[in-house]
């Protein structure tokens, strides 16, 4: 298959190497003064991979998207909406986007599968890659389990034939509201879990994982979803990525916040957190932990204020729906 990247942040450009690697013809996208692209262009490498001379590395999306049999998008999820009013001006007919990004637009609540379908017609079909790993572990041959999903039921099932291999193994999804909520809000549950680890009490992790998750699988099920989804690779099963690992963007940016320290990298679990609580506000349901995330990193009370307020919570029962 042609398939071109769009984006060529860690993520994007990782998927370009390993669906290059399984035997598709690929294009990396990027704008012409991304920092990313002009080393990719001059070295053909980043600070994990070397490219092969079978991809095609440019910054004229015009062509990128005419050669592309499926687009994969792989770039800031508050991006989204203005990226694709750009599109929506080239010829999309018949061609298959795929989401590889995880977030929720802070400014409307809205997921990323929605903002996409406002600007594409019935001839062009969406779909969503999430799950757990991160492209270091990738790149050094340690496999792990993704999730494709859609509305298409047909698509999903292609994709995963088309992308399967032995480095990654795709499960079908079947909960696409689920699934993108739930890949959304496991980055603010990353935060959270920097934030303890910045006030050294990372022991409070197994608390934060288990309540976390029935928090956000009431938000899945108030928005129409199904809430085992939050118990599923999207979320839970992304935990350990996102809760543990030292490349975890948002779990390191809690524990620099938390300290007072820069955190130079994309973390889009601070405007996710933010999204979070309007749907919320919106679904009438409570979320402790996200409204936590948020009054922290939006300086209304400190970490330890946060995790006290927490602890004070009125005494409720362990499985209280």
């Amino acid at each position: 298959m042609n398939i071109t990247l769009l984006g060529c942040g860690r993520w994007g450009s990782f998927i370009g190497w390993y669906l290059d690697k399984i035997g598709h013809n690929v294009t990396i996208w990027g704008l012409s003064d991304a920092p990313q692209l002009i080393e990719l262009k001059n070295t053909r490498k980043n600070n994990m991979l070397t490219f092969r001379e079978s991809i095609t590395i440019t910054d004229d999306l015009e062509s990128a998207v005419s050669k592309a049999d499926v687009m994969i998008i792989s770039i800031s999820s508050q991006a989204l909406r203005s990226f694709m009013q750009t599109l929506k001006q080239l010829d999309l007919r018949g061609k298959k986007i795929v989401l590889c990004m995880k977030g929720i637009e802070v400014s409307t609540g809205c997921r990323l599968t929605q903002i996409v379908e406002e600007y594409i017609t019935d001839e062009t079909q969406v779909a969503i890659w999430v799950g757990p790993g991160h492209p270091q572990d990738f790149s050094n041959g340690i496999p792990n389990c993704m999730v494709i999903d859609s509305r298409h039921d047909d698509l999903k099932r292609f994709l995963i034939s088309q992308f399967s291999s032995d480095l990654i193994r795709f499960y079908v999804g079947k909960d696409l509201i689920g699934n993108e909520i739930g890949a959304a809000a496991k980055n603010t549950v990353g935060i959270a879990a920097g934030i303890l680890d910045g006030l050294n009490r990372s022991s409070l992790k197994g608390a934060l994982m288990s309540r976390g998750t029935r928090e956000i699988s009431r938000l899945i099920k108030a928005m129409g979803g199904n809430e085992l989804s939050a118990y599923g690779l999207c979320h839970l099963g992304d935990y350990e990525a996102t809760l543990f690992s030292k490349y975890s963007h948002n779990r390191g940016f809690g524990e620099k916040f938390v300290r007072g320290e820069k955190f130079e990298l994309l973390a889009e679990g601070v405007d996710t957190t933010k999204a979070l609580v309007l749907l919320g506000e919106k679904y009438g349901v409570d979320l402790p932990i996200c409204n936590g995330v948020n009054d922290v990193i939006s300086g209304k009370v400190s970490a330890k204020e946060c995790l006290e307020k927490l602890f004070l919570r009125e005494i409720k029962s362990e499985f209280d729906f």
